[in-house]
């Protein structure tokens, strides 16, 4: 049974609460990321995601030197790196999220997100079932 540590990304770039969002956006574009974790001493504290600019900064008129911890989404779902992939695909389908932050002794270690999944050889249906969920798009929009 494979664990999140076994298909985690490790290299995660973050930003501190007090950067501001252009400083978040362009990590975005360097990284090809929809989403920078805020953390202080490698503690997470929240994450900037690309929607959050555009709802809570952008649409909000707010300047591109806006510290992030005023857009930074605070109440976040983490995983453990000992989790299985099938509990963190779980976790993402019911709580609708596309990335994972794992933290291990209050510290972030990695992200999980859904491509991390998706590209694993896993025979569990329940984690191809929670996956597709994520991924079905919302009738919001007819």
């Amino acid at each position: 049974m494979e664990h999140i540590r076994d298909v985690m990304t490790t290299d995660v770039d973050y930003c501190s609460p007090d950067d501001n969002i252009f400083e978040v956006a362009v990590k975005m574009e360097r990284d090809n990321v929809g989403a920078v974790p805020i953390c202080e001493e490698e503690q997470l504290l929240g994450m900037v995601t690309d929607r959050d600019i555009v709802i809570r900064s952008v649409a909000k008129k707010k300047p591109n030197s806006t510290p992030v911890k005023e857009v930074m989404s605070e109440h976040l779902v983490t995983a453990t790196p000992d989790m299985t992939v099938q509990e963190a695909a779980k976790l993402m389908a019911t709580k609708q999220i596309r990335r994972l932050p794992v933290v291990e002794n209050n510290r972030l270690v990695g992200i999980c997100s859904l491509g991390d999944l998706a590209v694993r050889d896993s025979s569990d249906h329940q984690a191809g079932i929670a996956l597709s969920e994520i991924s079905e798009p919302s009738n919001v929009y007819h």
